[in-house]
């Protein structure tokens, strides 16, 4: 069975999958992730320092995607890489680096990707209009779609986890007023939003719903959003980390996420449960399907 990869630089990991199937099914081999941080930068500009830091990050992942001898791998980069001045030095730099092509997704790939990823790996994908929600480091997309039909609308936000962390939570922990004055922002940003109706599910993708897993398991119904929240900014992200067994950089960045997750549920005006893929998944079920296709 063959087996492909996906690299993934968002706005605060670059992430590594290996999977193996046959264009429809995914079975992981090697999952990996480096918190790089492009979202705290800043000024537009990735910079000097971090573009050899993220070019190192890609090229030891390839390695590794090499050493397990992958049909195809493909580099790819989202809202922060998409948003930088200097992205062309990142893509220069990471060919230099290891001979790969950095893809820079749009919004519309992005956002089809994370729906393909998402619904691809339910076990039942439900009849009828489905939506995903990707909360990411710098961007968070609402796409809407069927099972069979793919994406049938979508939006992308400019916010995000880092961004929000870094210019609304400066607190650590976040306190009180903060959480509140990031809340009623996003209640503005989310308020435009007009999401076709008649939704029959909803699912969460992206690091902040998956660090959630370990709280609530796969639902993330808003009284549980709600309780992960109050747990999370009791004491400063470290302690939480060690006391929780997360990281503490995603630790630090997770009452964001949550508020961005809460955000969307009351804009989908429904609950939300965790998938079990988003891009990476998407990105490696279209190369698989490309080799299945000859």
């Amino acid at each position: 069975m063959p087996c492909c990869a996906c690299i993934d630089i968002g706005s605060n990991t670059t992430r590594l999958l290996v999977a193996e199937g046959d264009g429809t099914r995914l079975r992981e081999l090697v999952s990996e992730r480096a918190f790089t941080r492009l979202g705290a930068v800043g000024a537009g500009a990735v910079g000097e320092r971090k573009i050899a830091e993220v070019a190192e990050v890609v090229a030891r992942q390839a390695r590794l995607a090499s050493d397990l001898g992958v049909h195809s791998m493909r580099v790819v980069a989202t809202a922060a890489v998409r948003d930088a001045s200097d992205r062309g030095a990142l893509i220069a730099a990471i060919g230099v680096a290891c001979g790969a092509t950095l893809e820079i997704l749009s919004c519309e790939d992005e956002a089809r990707l994370a729906f393909h990823g998402a619904i691809a790996t339910l076990a039942e994908p439900p009849p009828g209009l489905l939506a995903v929600v990707d909360v990411g480091g710098g961007s968070t997309e609402l796409v809407v779609g069927t099972a069979a039909g793919g994406v049938t609308w979508s939006v992308s936000l400019s916010v995000g986890s880092s961004g929000l962390t870094d210019a609304d939570l400066p607190s650590d922990p976040p306190t009180a007023a903060e959480i509140a004055c990031l809340r009623d922002k996003l209640a503005g940003v989310f308020a435009p939003v007009q999401v076709p109706a008649g939704l029959a599910a909803a699912y969460a993708v992206g690091g902040s719903a998956t660090s959630m897993r370990r709280l609530f398991g796969v639902a993330l119904e808003r009284d549980a959003l709600s309780r992960g929240l109050q747990a999370l900014v009791t004491r400063p992200a470290a302690e939480v980390a060690l006391r929780l067994g997360l990281h503490a950089e995603r630790t630090r960045l997770l009452p964001a996420g949550i508020l961005l997750l809460d955000a969307a549920s009351r804009a989908l005006r429904a609950p939300l449960r965790l998938a079990d893929g988003g891009l990476r998944e998407g990105v490696v079920l279209e190369q698989l399907a490309a080799l299945a296709a000859g």
